[in-house]
């Protein structure tokens, strides 16, 4: 028979070990977990002799106290040392929920000044940094506040775009799609679409068959990408943020767990979602690490 002091006892420990988990995810993952984890694969039709590293940072959302300049500033010096030859930075550079308090752009755009890699640092817009600016949701077009900072900070920002880089006298694309969910409708107005994503006319732009690599801040346009690009990068989904022994309760994507972090392999196409860095909503990651990616392609 248990007794009422063993039973006070026994909920004082799951109290205990509760408080201890909530700690470990407001305060552990977020601020001291960070890792590298490395890919490499070679797509169908990747060129012999094509050998390319990429680094990705995705999901900074710079706020206050999770991911203030100096926390970004280090995440810097660590995708600065990872040898890659093109640096892809994925969206979402803020948070935009009540439990993270704004920090100055330029406190982490001053940081993100200072990538560097050899053939560039190449960037796209997420969903909060659009949903930051309720005027440039409204309008529909154009760039919202975080992307001209972006672009201010001396960084290429592209919106269903692309650009044909040579390594080693062999040529390639990087493209970046426009949000999938940048125009959110609001009370009193509607949004004059949802994304402001082009697929068909991003890759339009790569005028020859050289193999092409895809940023998309969110992995749900996987399905629709075609077996013209190689490679099609992602974040977002924070690997679910929870991660319980491969259980993601929450993800945001329609797909649900398919997209949810990760190498995944459709039908010969390729696409790696990043963990990324920071956290949305909740300031909390538990069995999802705050992470950077390197790509060896070839």
């Amino acid at each position: 028979m248990i007794t009422r002091r063993a039973l006070l006892r026994l909920a004082a420990g799951a109290l205990a070990a509760g408080a201890g988990v909530a700690a470990y995810g407001l305060v552990g993952e977020p601020f001291f977990g960070l890792r590298t984890t490395h890919y490499a694969l070679r797509p169908p039709r990747w060129p012999e002799g094509l050998k390319l590293r990429l680094a990705i940072v995705a999901d900074l959302h710079a706020c206050d106290p999770w991911m203030r300049g100096d926390r970004v500033a280090g995440i810097v010096d660590r995708a600065n040392d990872l040898g890659a030859d093109c640096i892809l930075l994925l969206g979402d550079y803020i948070a935009t929920h009540r439990f993270q308090a704004p920090v100055p752009m330029a406190e982490w755009t001053r940081e993100l000044k200072r990538l560097k890699a050899p053939l560039g640092v190449h960037a796209v817009l997420g969903n909060h940094d659009w949903w930051n600016d309720a005027e440039a949701m409204r309008r529909g077009d154009g760039l919202p506040d975080v992307g001209r900072a972006i672009q201010d900070a001396g960084l290429r920002l592209y919106q269903n775009d692309a650009l044909r880089l040579e390594k080693d006298g062999r040529p390639f694309w990087i493209a970046g799609l426009g949000d999938q969910i940048a125009f959110v409708p609001t009370r009193g107005w509607r949004a004059p679409r949802y994304g402001i994503d082009d697929l068909p006319g991003t890759l339009a732009r790569a005028a020859d068959d050289a193999p092409l690599i895809l940023m998309a801040h969110e992995p749900d346009i996987f399905p629709k990408v075609p077996d013209r690009v190689a490679l099609t990068v992602s974040g977002h989904t924070h690997g679910g943020q929870l991660n319980i022994f491969g259980w993601r309760p929450i993800v945001p994507s329609r797909y649900g767990q398919r997209y949810a972090y990760g190498r995944k392999v459709e039908e010969g196409r390729n696409l790696i979602v990043s963990g990324g860095l920071g956290a949305s909503v909740v300031p909390m990651r538990i069995g999802a690490p705050p992470e950077l990616v390197t790509i060896d392609l070839g």
